[in-house]
């Protein structure tokens, strides 16, 4: 998978003094998603997300997360429409958190709220939430945004721990998915990780008891399964017509994956 785009053009701190007479009307447009193949997903999303994308993991050895797969081709979102739509039932937290986000100090104990200033929803002509009262207090509509990104950013240290588990146990290897589409384009989907099945069923009782008591086995199996979705990834790109995909297969050991990088139900 090609490295994760960045959603956020012109992401600055929120402040009273800055954006006192600014509003946000976020509406139900997923444009600036149009053209990322991928995004980050958080363990306490697999449940839903699993249902209709495959799920991945992705990054280096130092960073590996989960993401969801959302296109087949490089700048490619088969999950937004001509419209802007989401075409999926589920929206992954981190499209949903936009066009807010959390900035990290460099010594990690503080997290800053910022705006994509490039969004279009954001305005001074009183469309949408307002992000400061008359007073230059924060309103309960970016009160509500803290507490989302706050649990996101709970949700992802969790799905960290997660992922070093998996490492820890060498669960983890090189993947790519040979598909072929309808009209005959061979298409080669790598750069990602998946969990060895044969390696998985070879651990001890003990380790398998201690993920099933954290709800991690559930987490793996969720994503096995969900590998599954390539099939349909493929019926969407072809507009619906069946057509064949190679199933994802381990692969000689490569470089370290190019990649970036939630209530979140």
């Amino acid at each position: 998978m090609p490295t994760q785009q960045l959603i956020y053009e012109s992401a600055v701190p929120v402040s009273s003094a800055r954006h006192s007479a600014w509003f946000v009307e976020v509406g139900g447009s997923y444009a600036f998603a149009r053209h990322v193949n991928s995004l980050p997903l958080m363990a306490v999303e697999f449940p839903n997300a699993a249902v209709e994308y495959p799920i991945i993991f992705a990054g280096d050895d130092d960073s590996i997360m989960p993401a969801v797969i959302l296109g087949l081709r490089t700048g490619e979102n088969l999950f937004v429409g001509d419209a802007d739509q989401w075409a999926g039932k589920y929206v992954p937290a981190f499209a949903r958190r936009y066009p807010f986000v959390f900035s990290r100090s460099d010594d990690g104990n503080t997290f800053t709220l910022c705006i994509d200033e490039s969004f279009k929803g954001l305005n001074r002509d009183s469309r949408g939430a307002a992000l400061f009262d008359a007073e230059g207090k924060p309103t309960a509509y970016v009160q509500n945004v803290l507490a989302f990104l706050q649990e996101y950013q709970a949700q992802f240290e969790r799905t960290q721990a997660f992922c070093r588990k998996l490492k820890q146990l060498g669960l983890l290897d090189p993947m790519q998915a040979q598909i072929t589409t309808g009209g005959g384009e061979k298409l080669s989907l790598g750069g990602f990780q998946a969990v060895n099945r044969e390696r998985l069923k070879a651990l001890s009782g003990d380790v398998l008891a201690e993920l099933a008591r954290t709800d991690e086995l559930d987490l793996v199996y969720l994503h096995l399964h969900s590998m599954r979705n390539l099939q349909a990834m493929v019926e969407r790109l072809a507009g619906g017509t069946t057509t064949a995909v190679g199933d994802a297969r381990p692969v000689e050991p490569v470089a370290p994956a190019d990649t970036a990088a939630p209530n979140l139900h």
